[in-house]
C-alpha cells in the first residue's frame, strides 16, 4: 500500500497547527482489484482515528508527545514489522448442570456460563433421595424457552448419569 500522512498537532502561540507525518500502512490481506480502498485519518486532540474502507477494518492510534524528532519518509528504517491481531472465536453462553455429592445425598442445580463474565444460577440446589431432582430439573428445564430440546435431553441424561453412579456407590458396601 502507498505510504499515508497523519498531521500532528504542534502549538504556536495561541492557536494549533498541524505538522504532516508520513507512515506507511501494511496489510496482511491481499489487496482486491475490484474493491475500492479508502483510508481516511482523522486526528484529534488526544488521539487519531485511522479507518480504511475494505472489509470493515478499523484501528485506532493513540497520540502522545515524545521528545523523538520526527523522520521524514526516506528516514524511515526499514525494518518491516507485521501488525497482527488474534481475535479469539466468540465462545457462546452455556447451561451446565452442578451437583453436590454427599453420603445421604446428591444436590443438583443448573448455571449458565456467560464466557468472561462468569456463572449464573438458574436453579437451587435439588436433592436426591429426598426430593425428585430428576423431575425438578425437567420442569425448570421445560420452563426456559431459550434452552434448545437437544441441550434439555443432554443435561438431563447427565443428570440420570450422576444420579445413577451415585446410587451404585452408596449402596455397595
Amino acid at each position: 500500500m502507498p505510504a499515508s500522512m497523519a498531521a500532528q498537532p504542534t502549538l504556536s502561540g495561541s492557536s494549533v497547527q498541524f505538522r504532516t507525518l508520513k507512515f506507511s500502512l501494511q496489510s496482511s490481506l491481499p489487496p482486491k482489484p475490484h474493491e475500492p480502498q479508502t483510508i481516511s485519518v482523522k486526528p484529534k486532540a488526544s488521539h487519531c482515528s485511522f479507518s480504511c474502507r475494505k472489509a470493515a477494518i478499523k484501528a485506532w492510534l493513540s497520540a502522545s508527545s515524545t521528545s523523538e524528532p520526527i523522520l521524514a519518509e526516506e528516514d524511515v528504517p526499514n525494518n518491516k514489522e507485521k501488525l497482527r491481531v488474534v481475535v479469539k472465536p466468540m465462545e457462546k453462553p452455556r447451561v451446565v448442570l452442578k451437583f453436590i455429592w454427599m453420603e445421604k445425598a446428591i444436590g443438583m442445580a443448573l448455571d449458565q456460563v456467560i464466557p468472561g463474565h462468569g456463572a449464573i444460577p438458574l436453579s437451587p440446589y435439588h436433592f436426591w433421595p429426598r426430593n425428585d431432582a430428576w423431575e425438578q430439573l425437567k420442569s425448570l428445564l421445560e420452563s426456559k424457552p431459550w434452552i434448545s430440546q437437544k441441550q434439555m435431553i443432554i443435561l438431563l441424561n447427565h443428570a440420570t448419569d450422576i444420579i445413577n453412579l451415585w446410587q451404585e456407590t452408596t449402596s455397595s458396601p
